[in-house]
């Protein structure tokens, strides 16, 4: 699969700001290592922000409401429509003009996660790809890495375990293909929180001092 989803923000973080995206499979820990990592950059002076897809837009309200919380699952292909269509509003609104005020924008999952998750659901990678094509790379894409039997401690919901662990085997599988061609830095996210935080914080760190 050749990724070209858009075109990367590229560029010095103190003329054009800096994309960070963290993604991983439901319960892996990456809302709390994304809000870790944006705190920790502002108390080192940096202008970092937090934002999220589904994002907190019209579109990311109504996926929220509507589809998130669903019992049944939409076919695939409208799932990745609204997602597409929340991800330019996203990025449109909130990720382009933190950039443009040279901020570090830290994205609580992104288009990867479309990847993952409907081409799980046997949707076409690179026709995903051709309706994200605006979607502006992240300079740094990074995958929390958690075995299953991880998420099966963390699971708590109304459907069974292992029904909900097997959508995440397959996901977990195509995010896997997405690290070993490059896209996405894997980080192990089976230890405890703080030493994937200070693993994170380091790749970042040492990406901004280039």
């Amino acid at each position: 699969m050749q990724c070209s989803i858009g075109d990367s923000v590229g560029g010095n973080v103190q003329d054009r700001g800096y994309f960070v995206c963290i993604e991983g499979l439901d319960k892996c820990g990456k809302t709390t290592q994304a809000c870790l990592l944006v705190e920790t950059l502002n108390r080192l002076g940096y202008r970092a922000s937090y934002t999220t897809e589904p994002s907190q837009g019209e579109f990311g309200r109504y996926i929220r409401m509507h589809l998130l919380r669903r019992q049944r699952r939409l076919p695939a292909i409208v799932e990745a429509l609204f997602f597409a269509a929340d991800r330019f509003d996203h990025a449109e609104r909130e990720i382009k003009p933190m950039l443009q005020e040279k901020m570090i924008v830290v994205s609580d999952r992104y288009v990867y996660s479309s990847l993952a998750y409907q081409g799980a659901a046997g949707l076409d990678l690179q026709w995903i790809i051709e309706i994200n094509k605006f979607s502006p790379l992240p300079d740094l894409a990074i995958y929390i890495d958690v075995s299953l039997e991880t998420l099966a401690r963390r699971i708590q919901n109304d459907r069974s375990v292992m029904e909900q662990l097997e959508i995440q085997r397959k996901v977990q599988s195509l995010y896997m293909q997405l690290v070993r061609q490059g896209k996405l830095i894997p980080v192990n996210g089976n230890r405890p929180v703080e030493e994937v935080s200070k693993t994170i914080l380091n790749l970042v760190l040492s990406r901004l001092r280039c």
